[in-house]
């Protein structure tokens, strides 16, 4: 019989590029529920301990805040960004006409 294993996104972002890359997809849909499913995701393929260490947030608090559906503040999010290495910029938006 073949088993069928669960893909986690998180074992494949073993590069800042592909980190990088795959935070700004993530961005362009505008989902916030896919934003911190993303830096959840991105804090486990880093180490969630060590992230949890450098924000100061404990373990559970730091996934409480990052699960779809919860409401963290904005310089909470800034902080796990910060942990991770991530350095948000802004530019244009692209409008097609």
């Amino acid at each position: 019989m073949n088993e069928v294993t669960r893909f986690d996104i998180a074992a494949h972002l073993d590069s800042d590029e592909a980190i990088a890359l795959y935070l700004s997809l993530v961005l362009e849909s505008g989902d916030m529920d896919e934003l911190l499913a993303a830096i959840n995701h991105i804090a486990r393929a880093k180490g969630i301990s060590q992230i949890a260490a450098n924000t100061g947030f404990g373990r559970e608090s730091l996934y409480k805040s990052l699960k779809p559906g919860s409401k963290p503040r904005f310089e909470t999010i800034l902080k796990v960004l910060q942990a991770l290495g991530i350095q948000l910029t802004a530019a244009p938006a692209a409008h097609s006409n």
